[in-house]
């Protein structure tokens, strides 16, 4: 093989084609020995280049083809060949045969210099390499397809295993030591970097009568993955724990603790859960890559008006800024995003969070502590005497809360928070009810925008099909004229979901000299909704229905993410 007597070394390679400096790789390479990892994941772990940018080079340079693995079937015979063990070590999948020939089996890999991988591969099998280039993450996500199940089950075998053989160490007090042994902290690694690599934003562990079963929660929707001996739970939850500072001991009250976890050089903050149920302890744990919540706000999804109404939001001096919609709906990304544009070397800005999702250079974050009295309402009248710019409050969650952040607008700040309400305009009459003056409220608010997220439908398999009339009539459209939707199919790509991440679905309310009128009045919310309807906002349903007829998304998603007052409102 050619490569075999190839003598640049890779660093150089990424010099020739002028992706990093000799004085970065010299940094690298001192990084590399100190930590005892390869040169390539020193370069990306320490943002001087990317994965892709290496493998490209690679390819140039070496003359040697790059592979998609998403979606590519991996023949029966090849599962066997190696031990998923070594594959994962050296970062390899095989393929399947090369050109039919028996004896060479194409290697997807990414290091194809990496000659101790070659030559592991080869003593094993017995058999020549040809490799070809692959993302790290994708030949990840590849052996966790095809080796995952097994690993964990085999995990949890050989804890049930080790637990035949200690009886006598049932008893709960002992348990501390038989969960430090490996295969369950194997099994739990293993559950957390599977749940990372499908894009699972929270894992359930739930305790059944027989069984533990674990789901995670892939764009919205909870999947089964795993089943395991019930006997297993005691071991998981205890491992689960000590890795997130709980205590051991205490199973009758719930507990809350925190994870980091790194999965394929990407940081995970991870939130555990832990209550009591029936027949044992359920945990649940929030996933959250601390650099996704910081987006650009051209991936938020907004459409060209709601990209200009946003911009013209976040130019006020002062006022309220209010994101609105239920748990999970993309508002704390909405806000950082908010914030990261309004970060600048001028402006102070300050923020009180319960908890503090992500860290943001330049700006001052404030964390609540309810037992040294650190609320959010007494939070803020701290930071008032900071001269800040800019504030922003996690949550309104009481009248306190709610009148501070008023006057602090009025004083000539600008706040940004979230509220749990249904419709831009029902955050209004909500912040009415919560005892703010309707005179007040219209002098300070600026701007509300509603949201939730919905499943973008898979691009490889989304079926078209013939509206009917019914949901024509829903979507808004003429109900005389043939309109094209699309609908769910499910394909490797896309697990046999047949949706694929998400996207933000917004209704967006500037409030305008208008709507400051209805709301001095003590207007309702429906007073309040007309105005902004004949000024041109578009409600959820609305912004919902242009997605369907786009082909992004579902009919069934859009009925999903609007079925409150104004869906009613179509039905008329």
């Amino acid at each position: 093989m050619a490569i075999r007597g190839m003598k640049k070394r890779i660093g150089d390679m990424l010099i020739e084609e002028n992706l990093i400096t000799q004085e970065q790789l010299d940094k690298a390479l001192k990084l590399a020995k100190e930590s005892g990892k390869k040169i390539g994941e020193t370069l990306v772990e320490n943002g001087m280049t990317t994965d892709a940018d290496i493998m490209n080079a690679l390819s140039r340079q070496l003359s040697i083809a790059i592979v998609s693995l998403i979606g590519v079937k991996i023949p029966e015979e090849m599962i066997g060949l190696v031990d998923a063990e070594v594959l994962r070590k050296h970062r390899m999948v095989p393929l399947g045969y090369f050109q039919g020939n028996m004896n060479v089996i194409q290697l997807a890999m990414v290091d194809p210099m990496d000659m101790t991988a070659i030559d592991d591969f080869t003593i094993i099998t017995n058999l020549q390499v040809e490799p070809v280039l692959a993302l790290p993450n994708e030949i990840m996500l590849t052996l966790d397809r095809y080796f995952g199940n097994h690993e964990t089950m085999e995990a949890a075998q050989k804890y049930a295993d080790e637990r035949k053989k200690i009886e006598k160490a049932q008893q709960d007090t002992e348990y501390e030591d038989s969960v430090s042994n490996s295969p369950i902290v194997k099994l739990v690694n293993s559950m957390i970097e599977q749940a990372a690599r499908q894009r699972a934003s929270d894992i359930h562990i739930e305790a059944l009568e027989q069984m533990v079963r674990v789901r995670f929660r892939i764009d919205g929707s909870l999947y089964e993955k795993f089943t395991y001996d019930i006997h297993l739970l005691p071991a998981i939850i205890a491992r689960l724990k000590i890795i997130g500072g709980m205590d051991i001991s205490e199973k009758r009250k719930p507990q809350d603790g925190r994870i980091t976890y790194v999965v394929d050089h990407v940081e995970y903050d991870i939130r555990a859960s832990i209550l009591p149920t029936v027949y044992g302890e359920k945990c649940v744990m929030r996933l959250a890559q601390k650099k996704m919540l910081t987006k650009d706000k051209s991936e938020l999804g907004f459409n060209e008006t709601e990209m200009k109404q946003f911009d013209n939001i976040l130019k006020n001096p002062n006022g309220i800024i209010l994101v609105t919609g239920p748990t999970g709906s993309g508002k704390s990304t909405t806000l950082y995003t908010a914030l990261s544009e309004l970060n600048k070397e001028d402006v102070n800005i300050i923020t009180v969070e319960d908890p503090v999702e992500a860290n943001i250079d330049g700006i001052n974050q404030v964390q609540t502590n309810v037992k040294a009295e650190l609320t959010f309402a007494s939070a803020l009248r701290s930071i008032l005497r900071q001269d800040p710019d800019i504030i922003m409050i996690g949550e309104i969650r009481d009248t306190e809360t709610a009148q501070i952040a008023v006057q602090a607008s009025i004083t000539g700040h600008l706040v940004v928070s979230t509220l749990h309400t249904n419709s831009s305009a029902s955050t209004l009459t909500r912040l009415m009810d919560m005892g703010i003056e309707s005179y007040l409220l219209a002098d300070s608010m600026v701007g509300v925008i509603a949201q939730r997220l919905v499943r973008r439908l898979c691009p490889v398999c989304k079926q078209a099909y013939e509206a009917s009339e019914d949901e024509k009539r829903l979507l808004g459209a003429p109900t005389d004229e043939p309109l094209t939707i699309y609908k769910p199919c499910g394909c490797d790509q896309c697990s046999g979901i047949g949706y694929k991440g998400r996207i933000g679905v917004y209704e967006i309310m500037t409030i305008t000299p208008a709507i400051r009128r209805v709301i001095s009045k003590r207007g309702s919310a429906e007073e309040i909704k007309d105005v902004a309807l004949s000024e041109g906002m578009h409600t959820l349903r609305m912004s919902a229905s242009r997605m369907v007829m786009e082909g992004i998304t579902s009919f069934n998603e859009m009925i999903k993410v609007s079925f409150d007052n104004d869906a009613m409102d179509m039905e008329e």
